[in-house]
């Protein structure tokens, strides 16, 4: 019920534009309802975008953490929140390896491929 609500309220919070009259960029970062990732695009694009970090095929790094971990399998860590990271950055809360900061190069396309490379490879690890 908690994850619920704190997605509702990051949704309100994002149709609010402050008064500005500016449109308020979309915080979710999600693609177009129905696009569905390929994870041989994924992949290329996490080779090439969070190995640095996560490591080869997500085992981690002293960079980043692993994401082949069961601490992101889906209960706990919706693909939402792989959107949410990669556009808005995340503090660090689970591990010592300091903050994310955002990627803003990568379109929710292309994170959405990253998304469904990653939930294989966990899937490949016993995570579901």
């Amino acid at each position: 019920m908690t994850k619920k609500l704190s997605i509702v309220f990051l949704f309100l919070l994002s149709a609010c534009d402050g008064g500005s009259g500016e449109k308020a960029p979309n915080p979710l970062h999600l693609p177009p309802q129905g696009f569905m990732g390929d994870s041989i695009k994924g992949a290329a694009l996490y080779d090439q975008n969070c190995l640095a970090c996560h490591g080869k095929r997500g085992v981690g790094t002293n960079q980043g953490p692993a994401l082949v971990h069961d601490i992101y399998n889906s209960r706990h860590h919706a693909e939402l929140a792989f959107h949410l990271a990669v556009n808005n950055g995340v503090r660090a809360h689970h591990w010592n390896f300091g903050d994310m900061e955002p990627i803003p190069h990568l379109s929710p396309e292309d994170v959405e491929h990253i998304v469904r490379y990653v939930r294989e490879i966990q899937r490949e690890s016993g995570i579901q």
